[in-house]
């Protein structure tokens, strides 16, 4: 039988009812564990009795970051209810997959997307929304209120709730055909808090700046959950600007302790003009996950005594796999290092057996933290895990990975994103590591496209330093004389910025189709 799941903000709010626990960066609101924890209950209510929401069902949320995510998320968990999480990013017809496929009850949505509600609750099971005031007039009437200070008592978590009880259902971005839904677990969210609280040093003293959208597992599971877990308290950024970035974590009346971000917010904040001025010294902590970090990135903070720690994650792993210690974190910049506490990695040839020191092969990865399945998607299930000899179950990653001798691991790329050239295979994140070294450099994406000789060639998309100039020879003489010569780019263009989604990730599609003109079909 399944472990019995705890009511987290409950807890806080009996211990420490009066402790912070999240603050609104955007309205400037803070809540304390006990008043998110009324709130949180009485939106349940509201759910149960005006929208007829029970166990099992779906609801959803179209947001930008706020605590009213978070006080969403939990009064899902207390309904029995899973939340679904909508990245505003995605067109109509998406958001109306997601919708359909998940079977979704009712919509919480803020202000700035109502233009967009009358259509997508065409889609939802019923035509159930609630508006939420956060960037239109603040004197406007405020539903997502009303319906709080309306609702009946609180509603409070079933005893009975485990953690194999689903949680959240999150669409992953697929590069072709429809997202897959990703059940989360009660147990997942709880493994994730253990995973990363150990190695970031999280405790209820601390103080998180949060700026990855809450649709992502990153916004809601690095750190913001884990935070509510131990007890501490965390700043919600509306969305992330690197110059209040900067001066959020200078302030010592917020004492910020710990970060986290993607490369391109580190990439972002390096290249401000705040940033060398920021006094940076009271954070603890500094993590970063969703790509690469160019390893010239890690010195630059280096250079002023911030270790960076790079993590890897899925949001099939809730999503913390990795994030190295920092005795490794600049003697091994593009390593991610060993598995966390509660987790097994292995990395495994075409007949799943492990792979020798140095060799490539795919990421598989188990634990507690790893989900159960899709949602309604047999398919997906049975192409994504694999059961050992010994009755244990592994998730294919995708990633391609190598071990050094000391059992660290190195995410070397996507699979997808490999091309080959003379029939030799390049992943091209270590040859943008070796262009990142350019002075001129601000941001690059390496991609294959097709060449009558040798199959494909790399293209490096790149992006300049304000004022700095870039040619051909000299991107292939730099790149020569660190890379084997099928490595070498044979041709660049410049763009103003790279095509990023919510993950701080580079949408290597959107650039095969611009420079390649084909639907890209890996």
């Amino acid at each position: 039988m399944s472990a019995l799941a705890s009511d987290w903000l409950a807890f806080h709010a009996d211990r420490t009812p009066d402790k912070v626990a999240m603050i609104d960066q955007g309205t400037g609101r803070s809540f304390t564990f006990a008043e998110m924890n009324q709130r949180a209950g009485r939106l349940a209510a509201y759910f149960r009795d005006a929208w007829g929401a029970t166990a099992g069902d779906r609801l959803a949320i179209l947001a930008k970051n706020s605590v009213m995510y978070f006080e969403f998320q939990f009064a899902c968990a207390k309904l029995g209810a899973m939340m679904i999480p909508l990245n505003w990013r995605l067109a109509q017809p998406e958001l109306a997959f997601i919708l359909s496929d998940a079977g979704v009850k009712g919509i919480v949505y803020d202000d700035c997307f109502a233009e967009r509600i009358s259509e997508l609750t065409r889609h939802a099971i019923n035509d159930h929304a609630l508006c939420i005031q956060l960037d239109g007039n603040p004197s406007a009437h405020d539903e997502y209120e009303d319906a709080i200070n309306g609702a009946g008592d609180a509603v409070a978590m079933d005893a009975q709730t485990t953690h194999d009880t689903p949680m959240t259902i999150m669409y992953t971005a697929g590069t072709t055909g429809h997202p897959k839904g990703v059940v989360i677990t009660h147990g997942m969210t709880f493994w994730n808090a253990v995973n990363i609280s150990v190695p970031t040093g999280l405790n209820q003293n601390s103080v998180f700046y949060s700026v990855l959208p809450t649709f992502h597992t990153g916004g809601l599971n690095l750190y913001a959950n884990p935070l509510i877990h131990t007890g501490g308290t965390s700043i919600i950024a509306r969305e992330f600007d690197a110059g209040l970035m900067l001066r959020t974590l200078s302030d010592p009346a917020l004492g910020v302790t710990h970060a986290f971000g993607v490369p391109s917010i580190y990439l972002f904040m390096s290249q401000h003009p705040e940033f060398d001025a920021a006094d940076l010294s009271r954070i603890e902590s500094w993590g970063c996950g969703g790509a690469p970090m160019p390893a010239t990135l890690l010195k630059r903070y280096a250079d002023r005594g911030i270790v960076v720690q790079l993590g890897f994650g899925m949001t099939e792993t809730s999503p913390t796999t990795f994030l190295i210690d920092k005795r490794r974190a600049l003697v091994k910049p593009t390593s991610v290092g060993k598995p966390l506490l509660h987790t097994r990695v292995r990395v495994v040839d075409e007949n799943f057996r492990d792979v020798a020191v140095g060799a490539v092969g795919e990421v598989v990865i188990s634990g507690p933290n790893v989900t159960p399945h899709y949602w309604q998607r047999p398919d997906a299930n049975a192409e994504s895990f694999t059961t050992d000899a010994h009755g244990n179950r592994w998730l294919h990653s995708g990633d391609a990975g190598m071990v050094d001798e000391e059992g660290c691991i190195y995410i070397v790329d996507r699979y997808k994103d490999m091309y080959i050239s003379g029939g030799e295979n390049v992943y091209p994140a270590e040859v943008e590591q070796v262009i990142f070294q350019l002075p001129a450099v601000a941001d690059v994406a390496v991609i294959g496209v097709p060449d009558e000789r040798w199959g494909e060639t790399g293209k490096a998309i790149i992006v300049l330093k304000a004022g700095a100039e870039l040619d051909e020879a000299t991107l292939r003489e730099h790149c020569a004389a660190n890379l084997a010569k099928f490595k070498v780019p044979q041709s660049m263009a410049l763009l103003d910025e790279l095509p990023r989604n919510a993950a701080g990730k580079v949408l290597k599609r959107d650039l095969r189709r611009q420079f390649v003109g084909a639907e890209d079909t890996r």
